[in-house]
């Protein structure tokens, strides 16, 4: 089973990375067709996904996200591909000032 494992450092805050999460989840489940569950949490949230051959958790805290993903074995094959455009649109999120969103659970 392959794994992706992505860390990313950012300033925000945990309201402002909440909202990014938020944001990711929304177009991981309209584009990927991803289940998402979100859970908030004092110090760090955790986001689980998952689909068909891809299950993970986004770890978002104050001052970093921490993706981990696991791979089924048809999409094992493609885990480069997987793994730069998951890099991609995270640091594209990154890159953008955060709206504000409804809390979700």
């Amino acid at each position: 089973m392959a794994e992706i494992h992505i860390q990313r450092k950012h300033t925000l805050g945990l309201a402002k990375a909440r909202d990014i999460a938020f944001k990711w989840a929304e177009e991981v489940e309209d584009k990927l067709d991803m289940s998402c569950t979100y859970e908030e949490g004092k110090a760090e949230d955790c986001l689980s996904f998952s689909r068909s051959g891809v299950n993970g958790t986004l770890v978002v805290t104050k001052d970093g996200f921490e993706l981990k993903a696991k791979l089924g074995f048809l999409m094992g094959a493609f885990k480069e591909k997987i793994e730069a455009e998951i890099s991609k649109n995270l640091d594209a999120l990154l890159s953008k000032p955060a709206k504000k969103t409804a809390s979700k659970k």
